[in-house]
C-alpha cells in the first residue's frame, strides 16, 4: 500500500506528458498545414542506377533545423531508399507514402553530422535542400554503407548541375 500512491503519481505524470507531447505534435501538423504534400513518383519511374538502403532521417524548415515539418509523414524517421531518376529524386519510405523531390525543385546538397532526431559521424549524414511548394526544406537521408555515401552525393550533384 505504501508504494501504491506514489506509483499511481508516476504513472499519472507519465500520462500527462505523452498527453502533452500529442498535443503538441498536433499543434505543429495544425501550424504546418498550408505546406503541401510532397509528389508521388510515378509507377513506371525507371531510376538511372540501383536504389540506396538507408534511413530516411526527417524533412525539417531549411532556416530552422529543429523545426521537424510533421505534416504529410515528413517529419517520421523510418528505414528508406534513395533512387536518382531522370526527374528527382525517389525516396521509397517504408510504412508511409513515397516521394519524388523534382530535379527542378531541388536547391542544394551537402553532407553533415546530424539533423534534428539523428546524430551520427563526421559527413555521415545526405541533407537535400528543396522547395516544398513556397518552403524551403531540408531532407537528411543517411546510407545504410558509408561506401553508398559519395556516389549518391555525385549523383545528386549531377542532378543539380553542380561538378562531381
Amino acid at each position: 500500500m505504501d508504494r501504491l500512491i506514489p506509483t499511481l503519481i508516476v504513472a499519472a505524470v507519465i500520462v500527462v506528458l505523452f498527453a502533452l507531447m500529442w498535443l503538441g505534435w498536433r499543434s505543429r501538423k495544425h501550424r504546418q498545414s498550408g505546406i503541401p504534400a510532397p509528389e508521388a513518383p510515378a509507377a513506371d519511374l525507371k531510376l538511372s542506377s540501383p536504389p540506396v538502403a538507408g534511413t530516411y532521417v526527417a524533412t525539417t524548415l531549411a532556416a530552422e533545423p529543429l523545426e521537424r515539418v510533421a505534416v504529410h509523414h515528413l517529419g517520421v524517421r523510418t528505414t528508406a531508399s534513395l533512387g536518382i531518376s531522370g526527374t528527382g529524386i525517389v525516396l521509397d519510405r517504408d510504412g508511409v507514402p513515397d516521394m519524388l523531390i523534382p530535379t527542378a525543385d531541388l536547391e542544394a546538397v551537402r553532407t553533415d553530422s546530424g539533423m534534428i532526431g539523428k546524430f551520427v559521424e563526421r559527413d555521415g549524414l545526405i541533407i537535400i535542400t528543396w522547395r516544398l511548394g513556397d518552403t524551403l526544406v531540408d531532407t537528411g537521408f543517411r546510407p545504410r554503407h558509408a561506401a553508398d555515401r559519395a556516389p549518391t552525393l555525385n549523383s545528386i550533384r549531377q542532378l543539380l548541375g553542380e561538378d562531381s
